[in-house]
């Protein structure tokens, strides 16, 4: 199964991928808001991790957009984000949020949770 990962801080992407990749997903990396809202509709991924303060588009408006998709209503999604206010706001359109600093070993474990 594939794994989106849309995050811009270049270490925390590299843990997310390599937790991802440990939990047996294929790991797609987008760093950009505006491109990841644009590749949506081209990708079937089972998990999307996802940042909120993202150059060009935010986590909140890539969240708005994967829930309006109809080939996306069966995706997980995991916000990971340093601003716990806005995170909770988001709760009800995300399966999981966790708060930055996510550890490898914590993403792993959620991840293969979602796996199946």
């Amino acid at each position: 199964p594939m794994a989106l990962v849309v995050e811009d801080d270049p270490d925390l992407i590299e843990i997310f991928q390599m937790a991802l990749e440990s939990a047996g997903f294929e790991a797609m990396l987008i760093s950009d808001g505006q491109v990841a809202i644009d590749t949506l509709p081209d990708i079937n991924p089972k998990l999307i991790v996802l940042d909120l303060h993202l150059p060009h588009a935010s986590g909140a408006e890539i969240l708005t957009a994967i829930r309006a998709s109809d080939h996306l209503s069966e995706v997980r999604v995991i916000v990971a984000s340093a601003n716990p206010r806005w995170a909770d706001e988001l709760r009800p359109k995300a399966d999981l949020i966790l708060d930055k600093p996510v550890s490898y070993r914590q993403l792993r474990d959620f991840a293969a949770r979602f796996k199946d």
